[in-house]
This record gives structure tokens, C-alpha cells and sequence, in this order.
């Protein structure tokens, strides 16, 4: 008995696998045994990354993605699809954010993150449970997994990203809704709501001085790792999650429980 681990044969797409949790997640499969397809718009990161993972020993593919571009979603699913083969597991991880009042926030910046958080991740996801639920209708007992990435600020609001906490609101509860349309076809949906975690993106932040007063009101005055998600993107895209469908899942250290 344990949790499965062994993704071997399992083709597994991670959008905004360029940096940050994106590059960890795509890593942390192919380590795992699945091949990688990265997806995002900076396509010499993705080589970059798929030299990195074909090093250690994994196997990757990479794809030009634009998920505010539906044509781009469209023909980027496709040419994952062509390239390793159907799609198993989805990482739709693709984010953006503004630091600004409400007050203060143009309909280009609402776009701006809209655009991608929310109305990209819907299409991305659509686009690749069409393809699950053919393959569902011909094989009922095949299963796939398409794993949201959130936030605790779809949970919480946070001073100065009030438009990004609505967006990530709106990825909780679209997750929820695909757990429901699609569950009856073997498709399990989840989302994923981390608390802040140090990347390349932030880590400067952090080291400031408003970065350490934020850091100073958590439950344990820390930030978290990219690996400190490893376990639980291994749980929901495993088959061990067959019975875990719709769940809004906070990795936050405790911060929501506060």
C-alpha cells in the first residue's frame, strides 16, 4: 500500500511551466515517470527547461502557449496531443497579478489579469476535457486529471491585488463546476490554493522590508518552497485520487486558518 508515484506512461501538460511553481511542477512529473509537455509564451525558457529535465533522465516537450489567445489554446492542445500523446493530467498553472487599489485599476489591467487567470485557464481546460471526455466515451474506465491552480487569495482578499483575488475566486468555483459536468467521465478536477512561496519571482520582495512585514504576519513568519507542493500535485494527479473530486485544497502553512 502507498500513494502512487509511478506516472510512467502518463502524459502530463503544465501551462506556465516557464518559471516559478509552473517549472517545479513540470519537474516534479517527469521525475515521477510522466512525460512533460510545457506549455507557455517564453519558448526559450521551455527548451531551457526541457534540456534541464532531459538531463535528469525525464522526458519533456515543449509547445508555444498564449492562453489569452483562444486560437493559441486550441493549436497548442493539438500539438501537445501530436507530439506525446493524449493528455492525462493538466497543470493549469498559467498567472499573472497588478499591485494597485481598485480604485486605481484600468480595464487594461483587469484584462490583463482576467484575460489570463480566469478566462484562460476556463478555455485551456476545455479545450483538453473535450479531448478526455472523447477518449472517456470509448474507454469508461480511463481516467484523467486536471489539477487548478489557485490561491489563498481566491480564499481571502489581500490589500492591494483586489482584481486578482477575483480571478482566483473565479478558478475555485469554476473548479467546482468541472468537478460536476465532468466527473461522471473519469475526469477528477481539483484546485490547488497555495499561501505565498518564495520563487525567483519573489524572493527579492521578500527580502524587503514591506516584504518582511508581510512575512511577520503569518502563522510561522515564513514563506513556503516550490517543493513544498510536491506531495500534494503527486496526490491529485495519481490515481490514489480517485474519490477526491471538486476539492479546494489550501497549502498555505496555516494561513487561511487564521
Amino acid at each position: 500500500m502507498g500513494i502512487e508515484v509511478n506516472f510512467e506512461g502518463k502524459i502530463a501538460l503544465v501551462t506556465g511551466a516557464s518559471s516559478g511553481l509552473g517549472a517545479r511542477f513540470a519537474k516534479v512529473l517527469a521525475q515521477a515517470g510522466a512525460q512533460v509537455v510545457l506549455a507557455s509564451r517564453r519558448s526559450e525558457r521551455l527548451k531551457e527547461l526541457r534540456a534541464e529535465i532531459e538531463a535528469d533522465g525525464g522526458a519533456a516537450h515543449v509547445v508555444s502557449l498564449d492562453v489569452t489567445d483562444y486560437a493559441s489554446i486550441k493549436s497548442a492542445i493539438a500539438h501537445a496531443e501530436t507530439e506525446a500523446g493524449p493528455i492525462d493530467i493538466l497543470v493549469n498553472n498559467s498567472g499573472v497579478s497588478t499591485t494597485q487599489r481598485l480604485v486605481d485599476v484600468t480595464p487594461e489591467d483587469y484584462n490583463f489579469v482576467m484575460d489570463t487567470n480566469l478566462r484562460g485557464a476556463f478555455f485551456v481546460a476545455q479545450e483538453t476535457a473535450k479531448r478526455m471526455i472523447a477518449r472517456a466515451k470509448g474507454d469508461p474506465n480511463k481516467t484523467h486529471r486536471i489539477i487548478n491552480i489557485a490561491s489563498v487569495a481566491g480564499l481571502r482578499v489581500l490589500p492591494q491585488i483586489g482584481v486578482y483575488c477575483m480571478s482566483k475566486a473565479g478558478v475555485v468555483q469554476m473548479t467546482k463546476a468541472m468537478a460536476v459536468e465532468w466527473g461522471k467521465y473519469g475526469i477528477n478536477t481539483n484546485a490547488i490554493c497555495p499561501g505565498y512561496i518564495s520563487t525567483e519571482i519573489n524572493e527579492e520582495y521578500f527580502s524587503t522590508e514591506q516584504g518582511q512585514k508581510l512575512l511577520a504576519m503569518l502563522p510561522r513568519k515564513r514563506p513556503g518552497k516550490p517543493e513544498d507542493l510536491d506531495g500534494l500535485l503527486l496526490l491529485l494527479a495519481g490515481e490514489d485520487s480517485n474519490f477526491i473530486n471538486g476539492a479546494i485544497i489550501s497549502a498555505d502553512d496555516g494561513m487561511t486558518a487564521t
